[in-house]
């Protein structure tokens, strides 16, 4: 077999072991089933090209791939966010069941952080929040002013008052981003990303190229790094939602007329979408019917059976 190496953009900074992480997990994967000969060299956000620039490079062929969130580059394509999250799309389960039959995981998020307390949807209006995606979009038509900035702007911004808000990913990396020491508001859920998807691009004449020995290392690789991740959140935010509470945040749900109206919001935008956009409209109609298909499934095999559990373990049972 031949002796190939490749270079992987990542779109994210190094100091996250869960998100850059995985993208190194899949990379030492690969190596260790090719016997070394296909090595795939990890480059952190911003060492070859700046993470909104990841896809370009892969089309360009300056990098053979990159690992980083599709919603990043809704700005080429609405489309580009079904493959990471919509707002109130599916749950991480769901998400990765469509991936993989149905049609990178990072599971359940959080609501973000706010400088301020959010009460109603009012307090919204001319809010200044770090969101990505078509969440952004959501967002901009409750009032918010969404701003599209990187992992390591956003401590700077808030810092700074140049953002009023933002929303990265959950507990863990949020903490290790410092967020808590400006925004003490942190709330839950993120109705934007019920189970967000972080994906591996590739350049496709290099993915055809490869033998197919490789091209079965390299699927192997993802979707171990994937599961891998998945674990990792779950475990790792665990242990930091109760130390984030320690230090003094300030946890607290969402209003529930910001729910009602982002979910409102959000179906009349997809619709839109669907009417406007014809590669939109060739994948929505079936996610959606996988969304709402698997739900009524999960309503009777996982709600009832948490729900009860929830409850009794509040109960002090």
């Amino acid at each position: 077999m031949p002796t190939l190496r490749w270079r992987l953009t990542s779109g994210f900074p190094n100091n996250l072991d869960t998100i850059y992480g995985g993208a190194v997990y899949m990379a030492d994967a690969v190596s260790k089933m090719t016997d070394g000969k296909f090595q795939i060299q990890v480059f952190q956000a911003g060492e070859i090209v700046p993470g909104p620039q990841a896809i370009d490079a892969v089309q360009a062929n300056t990098v053979e791939m990159a690992h980083t969130c599709g919603y990043y580059f809704t700005g080429k394509n609405p489309t580009f966010a079904i493959g990471t999250a919509l707002p109130f799309g599916m749950n991480t389960r769901l998400q990765n069941a469509w991936l993989y039959h149905g049609g990178g995981n990072t599971a359940a998020q959080m609501g973000g952080w706010y400088r301020k307390e959010i009460k109603s949807a009012e307090d919204l209006k001319g809010l200044k929040m770090r969101i990505a995606g078509v969440a952004g979009e959501v967002m901009s038509r409750l009032g918010v002013v969404p701003q599209q900035l990187h992992g390591g702007d956003i401590y700077p911004s808030l810092e700074r008052g140049t953002i009023d808000a933002a929303e990265w990913v959950g507990p863990y990396d949020d903490e290790k981003l410092g967020f808590y020491q400006i925004a003490p508001y942190y709330y839950y859920p993120a109705f934007w990303e019920g189970g967000a998807s972080v994906h591996f691009f590739i350049n496709k004449k290099q993915y055809e190229s490869l033998p197919e020995a490789y091209k079965v290392a390299l699927n192997t690789a993802a979707e171990a790094a994937t599961q891998n991740m998945i674990a990792l959140y779950d475990v790792k935010n665990t242990a930091a939602i109760r130390s984030l509470v320690s230090k003094g945040v300030k946890l607290q749900p969402l209003p529930r007329d910001v729910l009602d109206a982002a979910y409102k919001v959000s179906f009349d935008l997809y619709a839109e979408y669907n009417e406007k956009n014809p590669a939109w409209a060739k994948i929505y109609p079936a996610w959606k019917k996988f969304r709402d298909e698997g739900f009524e499934w999960f309503r009777v095999a996982e709600y009832t059976y948490d729900s009860y559990v929830y409850a009794a373990q509040a109960a002090g049972k």
